[in-house]
């Protein structure tokens, strides 16, 4: 059992103002019927240690209890090569061992350091066109994502060699910053880079909230969405249609850098298989199909259909963690800023969740993520020049913003954006470009003072 899971127990006992708020039904144009201090919620944890993304929604039957636990058991278990009479099928060719691996605490990888191995960051691959149902085109010899490791006997498709280059700037009262710009070189391909060879590096991202995300009704993320700008305010959100393996349709994308899944299950089930190389019924065919590595074998899944659900459940009812200090003077006057600075057009501080009479835990809740889940366009700089079915190579999906102020505690690094290249939450803003270019330069005209208020708000989240 977690620590997280203990201190579950706690927030029970002590959290009656979660209780009473869980019986509410919270109405977005009264005020004071909700409390942006919980974030998640009726199923927000007070937790600011180590396992703050790591606990199970506080309200939940005990029936939804033990399938969490399950499910919390197989994100921790390591696979192995075959044969072994547990957890066997890793491979041929991978990325990691476990979903834990990359989600440390359930929370955000990093790029590797110095001389270390990549382990919670991969690389997604493709070539100019378009798959059978819209979405990015296989790269001939590698798929749609690249495998760096690979089981005895067998050969990894590529290694990874990222170098970075530092530039300078200045904010406007003088005080200067630099970015880091990261270039991705494939060393030692095992056959040929095709043409044209189009790369896009993917950090591990935090995994807990997203159950509630995904309860939010689609009309009201769509509601969001200003793909014509018609509104003129230079923001013009769109959603990205996916296709969705077991409805067999595109239906609309919430999860990933670039919202490029529908639902947690799809998500859960496409890591088994790229990042391990887990069969399962959702994919059933070996990511080293029609390659050389690939073993011949026509088994059994290698991950039950129990499992994979209970880690799909797992993951959707991992709790968020409540809001630290939202009362602080210096936080408070950093709400502002973000406000003025128009970040919340796309980082939206507030959805509601649909009504679910099927799940309760996650039904008619109110929620502070900070996100819109659709898809902006970030500028040249943070460019992957890599569609993903309606994104192009410029757009990115919001992130949410909730529990980020405590990546250091809970991941022990302060790696931000897609690819981690940010090393701190004033270098992730100054990133930022293309629909988000005002938000930056408003915040680049700052003075120490408001960019450090600004920088405690969002820490606070």
């Amino acid at each position: 059992m977690r620590v997280g899971r203990i201190i579950k127990h706690a927030c029970i006992v002590v959290g009656a103002l979660i209780t009473v708020y869980a019986c509410v039904d919270p109405d977005t144009d009264n005020p004071g019927s909700y409390n942006e201090w919980l974030s998640g919620g009726s199923q927000t944890i007070f937790d600011n240690g180590a396992g703050a993304f790591s606990t199970a929604f506080p309200s939940m039957t005990e029936a939804h209890e033990a399938v969490h636990e399950a499910g919390d058991v197989a994100f921790e278990q390591t696979f192995v090569t075959v044969p072994s009479p547990v957890n066997p099928g890793l491979g041929p060719i991978f990325n990691n061992v476990s979903c834990t691996s990359c989600h440390i605490n359930d929370g955000r990888g990093k790029p590797p350091v110095g001389a270390e191995q990549i382990t919670s960051l991969l690389i997604r691959v493709s070539i100019a066109g378009e798959d059978s149902h819209g979405g990015p085109n296989p790269a001939p010899g590698f798929g749609v994502q690249l495998q760096q490791r690979s089981v005895y006997g067998k050969t990894a498709e590529a290694q990874v060699k990222i170098t970075y280059v530092e530039k300078s700037y200045t904010f406007g009262d003088g005080e200067s910053y630099s970015l880091r710009f990261p270039t991705y070189e494939l060393q030692n391909p095992y056959t040929s880079l095709p043409p044209g060879l189009m790369v896009s590096p993917r950090i591990a991202p935090p995994v807990f909230g997203l159950g509630l995300l995904q309860a939010v009704a689609e009309s009201d993320i769509v509601a969001l969405a200003d793909a014509d700008d018609k509104n003129d305010d230079g923001i013009s959100g769109k959603p990205n249609y996916v296709w969705n393996v077991l409805e067999g349709k595109r239906t609309l994308g919430r999860f990933g850098w670039k919202a490029n899944n529908p639902t947690i299950l799809q998500q859960s089930a496409g890591a088994y298989n790229e990042d391990m190389g887990i069969t399962n019924f959702v994919f059933e065919r070996e990511t080293s199909w029609d390659q050389p590595q690939y073993d011949g074998l026509s088994d059994e899944y290698e991950v039950s259909d129990s499992l994979l659900h209970s880690v799909e459940f797992y993951i959707r009812t991992l709790a968020v963690p409540a809001r630290r200090a939202a009362d602080n003077v210096a936080v408070l006057a950093g709400k502002q800023i973000f406000a003025d600075a128009k970040c919340g057009a796309c980082h939206v501080p507030r959805l509601r969740t649909a009504t679910d009479v099927a799940f309760r835990e996650v039904s008619n809740q109110v929620i502070y993520p900070y996100t819109d889940l659709l898809l902006h366009d970030m500028g040249p700089d943070l460019a992957d020049n890599r569609p993903d079915f309606d994104a192009n190579g410029q757009e990115w999906r919001t992130s949410p913003l909730w529990g980020i102020g405590l990546t250091r505690i809970v991941n022990g690094h302060q790696n931000f954006l897609h690819d981690g290249r940010a090393r701190t939450l004033i270098e992730a803003i100054m990133w930022h470009g293309g629909e988000a270019a005002h938000s930056k330069d408003y915040v680049r005209s700052l003075s120490r003072s408001d960019r450090d208020a600004l920088v405690k708000f969002i820490e606070s989240l």
